[in-house]
């Protein structure tokens, strides 16, 4: 009788999703309100397009320096260099592979690839095949250096105060973190003795190394107004809609999502919560606040978010590398995982990867750019753009064959070797008639004058 009963059960049920999920279904989505603490970051071809262009201005930056450290005493400064002066290329080749890691080849390569910022020829005296800088390139470096020297009385000074006023309640920060950022902060090279020892009634170094903010009169009133906050409120006075309340746009943040980055429903709700949330000013002391509650750890962390898009906000071109962002970490109230805190406001921020092989991260603020331009360019920003568009000149547009002709039996020494020499010869030259043919093509070889200047065709 008992086992008929058994025979009539039903099946047992089908396995739980839990199960069903593993095997290949779809993944669960969370419905909580909040953010996430740990999102994919999600691609912009845009920004990692202005990385692939930087890539070849660190490492004209890079082999320029060398050819001032070989060159040196009788090198120009760094700004004001009129690249007349020249290195033999063994020289700057040795230091190429030990102070850059490069490959044997790398260096000439780059030089050859880039003739409208580089020049190589037979010296006349020594007979030795030697490196040295374009007029334009020259020039290029000269309008930066102009441009930089034209903000130092106001616009550098400013910028400098506010980045000390962003580390309260001493307002100090060390001298080696901020001159690791004097590029990006649009600072002279001799920044230390041009500003803080020349300005000692806003600026004080300390013995133990650190550069402390002095209040002044002269300071004007909106000093420690972020730039969140203007661009706040001329949005609210513009796009003001009839029934916006005034909540909705107090504490916001512009926000503009990569694309391709997926929004639901209940993310969508949990950034509204977080615009609503109210913060603390990046330049106000919030030492003596109680952090004791997981409401003021959320506005801690947007101050946090604050705090660092008014440091990019100082940036001349709006970026900085992460490595450089991490040595302010604890004047801005950063969380220590620092990458994983930017990764949550990707609408905010964008961390691209691109240079140094994957090493080296680069954050931008999203709303200064628009497809790849920064909205509103300043005059520092104008004379890089001069040397970013000179390296990425093609060669083909070049008269290189001038260039060869003059460097004679200097591809031995450009390439380290008999073997070498002849690895760049077929690469740059190869059977003699292609490279022509793409130079009829460009009209570089047509009679007219092209981008290498004949000043340096010896």
């Amino acid at each position: 009788m008992l086992r008929r009963i058994a025979a009539l059960r039903p099946p047992p049920p089908p396995p739980p999703p839990r199960a069903a999920a593993s095997a290949g279904a779809a993944p669960y989505s969370s419905k909580s309100t909040s953010i996430p603490q740990k999102q994919q970051r999600v691609r912009d071809h845009a920004f990692d397009g202005i990385m692939e262009v930087q890539k070849r201005v660190r490492r004209f930056h890079a082999l320029y320096s060398l050819i001032l450290y070989a060159a040196a005493p009788t090198a120009p400064s760094r700004g004001g260099g009129s690249g007349a002066v020249s290195v033999p290329f063994t020289r700057l080749g040795a230091l190429a592979r030990r102070q850059l890691r490069l490959a044997p080849l790398d260096a000439g390569r780059f030089l050859l690839r880039h003739a409208h910022a580089f020049h190589l020829f037979l010296h006349p005296v020594h007979r030795m095949l030697h490196a040295r800088l374009t007029p334009r390139a020259a020039a290029a470096l000269r309008a930066e250096a102009d441009a930089v020297a034209t903000a130092l009385p106001s616009v550098s000074v400013i910028r400098l105060r506010k980045l000390l006023l962003l580390a309260p309640p001493h307002c100090r920060l060390r001298l080696e973190h901020i001159h690791l950022l004097r590029r990006d902060l649009g600072l002279p090279d001799d920044w230390a003795e041009s500003i803080i020892q020349s300005s000692p009634s806003l600026f004080r170094l300390n013995p133990d190394g650190f550069v402390e903010f002095l209040p002044s009169p002269t300071d004007p009133p909106d000093l420690t107004v972020a730039a969140v906050e203007r661009a706040r409120e001329r949005h609210y006075r513009e796009h003001r809609a009839p029934d916006s309340a005034e909540e909705d746009a107090r504490f916001a943040f512009p926000t503009r999502f990569p694309p391709g980055f997926k929004i639901g429903k209940y993310f969508r709700i949990a950034v509204w919560k977080w615009q609503r949330l109210p913060y603390a000013s990046p330049y106000a002391d919030v030492t003596g606040h109680d952090l004791r509650s997981l409401e003021a750890q959320r506005r801690m962390e947007k101050r946090a978010v604050a705090a660092v898009h008014e440091l990019l906000s100082l940036t001349v071109e709006k970026r900085t590398t992460l490595e450089r962002l991490a040595l302010f970490r604890e004047a801005l109230g950063v969380p220590k995982k620092i990458k994983e805190f930017l990764l949550k406001y990707q609408g905010i921020f964008y961390i691209s990867t691109r240079g140094n092989q994957g090493k080296l991260h680069t954050v931008f603020l999203r709303e200064a750019y628009y497809k790849g331009e920064l909205l509103d360019p300043n005059e520092i920003h104008e004379a890089r753009r001069k040397l970013e568009e000179l390296l990425m000149i093609s060669p083909q547009k070049a008269n290189l064959d001038r260039m060869f002709t003059s460097m004679g039996r200097g591809w031995d020494e450009l390439g380290g070797g008999r073997r070498g020499g002849a690895e760049l010869r077929d690469e740059f030259l190869g059977n003699g008639g292609g490279r022509k043919r793409h130079a009829d093509i460009d009209g570089a070889d047509s009679g007219e004058d092209s981008g290498v200047e004949s000043l340096y065709i010896d």
